[in-house]
């Protein structure tokens, strides 16, 4: 896909890995839609990228809304036009043990809302947000690239019943639509991101993100860049559709 002037959406895309995409797609020409729920730092993103030479917009929504989201890309199609590009990164985690016992006594559960909370975000989100992207650009007729973020996670991740099950979703999704989508002209890929370094991994306790750490061949935490850098080569590369790319230090969960 050619970048320069392309219209790409980013969820999630006020802080942290979507930031991160932002600036390196903005830097290659894309003109930005970023979405994400809370306004005053969107804003503040936006407004830090057109400092730099950027085109962004910020459109304000809640991923796991219908009516939000379908609000929210007829909005980007009338103030940028129809979307070339659409990057699903935004995501929550609501992490806790299926079950905590002690001693055969049951102490805790995850809860349902712990549950729905993240399937909602993580993986209902996703769809909604990929039906609208892909709707606009079949209907355009100029093709386009959906870009989903999964985790390595995905392949089952001790703690996280929920997010593990969204981010599998997630991959099997990117499967599905890549093969229902070709015959438009949209081709759509994953990156599954290993630890990165960003707000959610700093929130870990230090010696559970050290001994995280030393479980990586490469020794060390990856950088937002790094993911960002994943989703250019999906994006760039007319050949790539269907798969999945995990970008996590040599790490296998």
């Amino acid at each position: 896909m050619q970048m320069d002037k392309a219209v790409i959406a980013i969820t999630g895309g006020a802080r942290g890995l979507g930031l991160s995409m932002a600036r390196l797609l903005g830097q290659k020409g894309a003109r930005l839609a970023l979405l994400d729920r809370e306004q005053e730092i969107l804003e503040a993103t936006v407004d830090s990228l057109r400092s730099e030479g950027i085109e962004a917009m910020a459109f304000v929504t809640d991923v796991a809304d219908e009516s939000s989201v379908t609000q929210v890309f007829a909005d980007i199609a009338r103030e940028l036009g129809p979307l070339n590009g659409l990057i699903n990164n935004a995501g929550i985690t609501r992490d806790g043990l299926l079950v905590k016992a002690q001693e055969g006594t049951v102490e805790k559960t995850m809860s349902l809302s712990q549950w729905q909370q993240v399937i909602d975000v993580n993986l209902t989100g996703v769809f909604l947000c990929g039906r609208e992207a892909a709707s606009q650009m079949v209907e355009a007729g100029r093709g386009g690239v959906i870009v989903n973020i999964s985790s390595i996670s995905r392949a089952g991740n001790m703690g996280q019943s929920n997010y593990a099950a969204a981010k599998a979703g997630v991959a099997a999704l990117t499967v599905t639509w890549a093969k229902e989508l070709a015959r438009h002209g949209v081709r759509v890929g994953a990156v599954a991101p290993g630890f990165i370094e960003t707000e959610m991994t700093s929130a870990m306790r230090p010696e559970v993100l050290e001994k995280i750490t030393r479980g990586i061949p490469l020794g060390t935490l990856g950088k937002p860049n790094d993911i960002a850098e994943s989703v250019a080569f999906i994006l760039d590369n007319d050949y790539f559709t269907g798969r999945v790319i995990e970008c996590d230090g040599g790490l296998r969960i």
